[in-house]
């Protein structure tokens, strides 16, 4: 149909400028359908190219093992001292990042400005020890992760962070993971007086708790099953970044 349409419209053009010539000269039907198949090849041309430089349009960014650290060192250049404040159904509370762990740090803002942590849960907490969050059992955190990539960051813990309590820091993945490479999408927070150091050297510390640290403990008190699981969903009903 587009084609037949064109076709006309090829002819139509041929048939004003011929009106608009002070002595045309005679056309035979001959001479207008070379014209006209000309002027349809050319633009089938262009329509062809247009619908071709659609197919090749830039696929959407996914961090993969490959690109994730060269990307977080291009980003996080420039990037401020950063606090995120962090709201939960039993609260909020404010966390600080340090400047010298600068992809966990850009990881975080990243993923932040991402909204991934939004609706995301504390889905491992251990009393008098940590709470864990930016996992959930549900398809959109998976969905979400997915449109970000699946990538590792390698561990950064020589940099004079240890694990104090209100320290946040980076688990490491559990799967075919001998350097013990930080699982990005996930954090922990440090609850033990005055702090858990045995994890030093293990995990990289990248954080601190400002404000809000009375929430962290309310979410470490909450009942949990045998995994740990909290009895009742804490969500992070957001996570942003503080100007």
């Amino acid at each position: 149909m587009i084609f037949q349409n064109l076709r006309y419209l090829a002819m139509i053009v041929l048939i004003l400028a011929l009106a608009c010539g002070e002595t045309p000269k005679e056309q035979t039907s001959e001479s207008i359908d070379i014209i006209t198949e000309d002027s349809l090849n050319e633009v089938t041309k262009i329509v062809q190219q247009k619908d071709t430089s659609v197919i090749e349009e830039k696929e959407p960014f996914v961090l993969t093992e490959e690109n994730a650290i060269d990307f977080f060192f291009d980003y996080q250049k420039g990037l401020p001292t950063t606090r995120i404040k962090i709201t939960t159904s039993l609260g909020s509370f404010v966390v600080e990042l340090y400047d010298n762990v600068p992809y966990h740090k850009a990881n975080f803002i990243y993923l932040t400005k991402k909204e991934y942590f939004n609706n995301t849960m504390f889905h491992r907490v251990v009393k008098d020890f940590i709470i864990q969050g930016g996992n959930a059992d549900n398809r959109k955190t998976a969905a979400k992760r997915r449109e970000i990539g699946r990538y590792l960051l390698p561990p950064d813990t020589r940099k004079g962070h240890k694990h104090h309590r209100g320290t946040i820091s980076m688990p490491s993945s559990e799967i075919d993971n001998p350097h013990m490479l930080a699982s990005p999408y996930e954090f922990f927070i440090v609850v033990t007086k005055p702090g858990s150091y045995h994890l030093d050297g293990n995990y990289t510390p990248f954080g601190r708790v400002v404000e809000g640290m009375d929430v962290v403990d309310l979410i470490n008190q909450q009942p949990v099953d045998d995994g740990d699981w909290p009895s009742k969903n804490i969500y992070i009903t957001k996570a942003e970044i503080l100007k």
